[in-house]
């Protein structure tokens, strides 16, 4: 699907579709979303670019990613979403300036792009060419991605109390939380999905600085001399949000080690207090078996099966035997 985007009284205004695609000459921006083969050949005949297939965006070489060639700028950056069921999608994201007009090729529906477009339709203080649209929407895939990892640290937050319990003041006084019974192997998926997630969206946090220096790089480029000044400035703060968010990824990916490494050590305790239970069965139920298995011996001589009370003293001899093992565990604090 091919998008155009204009531009009139400082607002993004999306330009009427013909019945066969063609480029108005007003455009700022062309959004190519799946594009089929026709609508590539049209941007690439108006533009005299070469579009890039979805082969080549996935090329994860520096170089094939951001490079100038016919007079236009590439870069690819790995943009994420959260798909229908939650799971994490990465898919390359390719941006193109070419005179002054963006194109934007991708293959998913990233939420930071329809978010832009809705709030770029009021007035904009900011400037509305290809420079200024795409340095928003860089910022509005930084703030997209600044949300996505808040709620990645309040899920972290929420498994670490599951995980370890919390204290509750009660009458000013901390007590400890009744112990609650977790499922550990819906934590280890939670800590799971929520690694993998934040591990991609630190993919995405490197490939969009690595488009960001390569565009301060190419900033005398910006021909529109009125704002270049404001383009370079808001460059520098998309550099320093996208350090500041790539380190509190990497401050999650550590807390999730962390956890997941604390649930494998719970899983373990538990494994180690079922496998005591056993061990301590097994012993406590050692010696009235050794106590069985001697009367139950068929010689010919054995004065106890002549006993009138033969049989409630083996009895009394197996719980007795029973008990004593069990009395002592519990005596040095093994039970």
């Amino acid at each position: 699907m091919l998008t155009a985007y204009g531009a009139a009284n400082d607002c993004l205004t999306e330009l009427p579709a013909g019945p066969v695609p063609a480029i108005p000459p007003d455009c700022v921006w062309l959004d190519l979303v799946e594009p089929t083969a026709e609508e590539e050949a049209i941007v690439e005949a108006a533009l005299g670019i070469d579009i890039p297939t979805r082969e080549e965006l996935a090329e994860i070489e520096a170089s094939s990613r951001l490079y100038q060639e016919d007079g236009a700028a590439f870069m690819t950056a790995n943009l994420i979403r959260r798909g229908e069921n939650d799971q994490p999608e990465s898919s390359p994201v390719t941006f193109i300036i070419k005179d002054n007009t963006l194109i934007t090729i991708r293959y998913h529906h990233p939420q930071a792009f329809p978010a832009y477009v809705k709030r770029a339709m009021k007035p904009q203080t900011t400037a509305m060419n290809g420079w200024g649209i795409l340095i928003s929407l860089l910022e509005a895939v930084i703030d997209r991605a600044a949300d996505h990892l808040e709620r990645a640290g309040q899920i972290v937050d929420e498994t670490s109390k599951k995980t370890f319990g919390a204290k509750r003041a009660l009458s000013g006084i901390h007590k400890q939380a009744p112990r609650r019974t977790v499922n550990l192997q819906e934590l280890i998926e939670n800590i799971g999905e929520e690694g993998d997630f934040v591990s991609k969206m630190r993919e995405s946090l490197v490939s969009i600085g690595r488009i960001v220096a390569f565009m301060q790089a190419i900033s005398d480029q910006m021909r529109d001399s009125r704002n270049v000044k404001e383009n370079i400035a808001r460059i520098k703060i998309l550099q320093r949000d996208i350090v500041s968010l790539t380190d509190h990824a990497t401050f999650l990916s550590g807390k999730i080690s962390f956890l997941l490494d604390a649930v494998l050590g719970l899983i373990s305790i538990e494994q180690n207090g079922i496998i005591k239970i056993f061990s301590v069965a097994a012993v406590v139920f050692l010696p009235p078996t050794l106590v069985a298995s001697i009367y139950g011996m068929n010689f010919a001589v054995m004065p106890e099966l002549q006993w009138q009370y033969g049989y409630p003293f083996a009895i009394g001899l197996m719980v007795i035997s029973a008990i004593l093992p069990f009395l002592y565990f519990k005596r040095k604090g093994w039970l």
